[in-house]
């Protein structure tokens, strides 16, 4: 079998796994959306173990993080186009949500946060008071 070497193979299948690619982005593909009084964050991490997952938040800044184990270099690969080792993404949150609140479930490589609104955030109506004065006629 004849192989056609490039020396610079290496070095771009490298770059993408490190910055990703528009096909497949290297940072953890997100979708969020806004349900009720409710954020609803989810990302994308197949194969990822669940005890690998680490949620940390700090004041208005949540941290995602996930390993993938690297690959047993025994194997003789065919092709290894997953990215391995550790991924971490950061959300920054508005005062408007309750981070004391945050629920997150991980089912089916799927990691989902929902996020709910701060009470303080959310609209409420403002009743208004009225003085009601009595008229005074003055005789002079």
């Amino acid at each position: 079998m004849l192989m056609r070497t490039d020396p610079f193979r290496d070095l771009d299948r490298l770059t993408q796994q490190v910055f990703g690619t528009a096909a497949r982005p290297a940072a953890m593909p997100m979708d969020a959306w806004r349900d009720g009084d409710e954020f609803v964050v989810e990302f994308d991490l197949p194969g990822i173990d669940p005890d690998s997952l680490d949620l940390d938040v700090e004041r208005n800044v949540v941290t995602v993080k996930a390993t993938r184990p690297e690959l047993d270099q025994g194997r003789s690969m065919i092709a290894a186009e997953r990215s391995r080792g550790v991924f971490s993404r950061q959300l920054f949150l508005g005062d408007s949500l309750d981070t004391e609140a945050i629920r997150a479930d991980y089912r089916n490589g799927v990691l989902r946060l929902t996020i709910p609104v701060a009470e303080k955030a959310k609209p409420r109506k403002i009743e208004i008071s009225r003085e009601e004065r009595e008229l005074q006629v003055i005789n002079a």
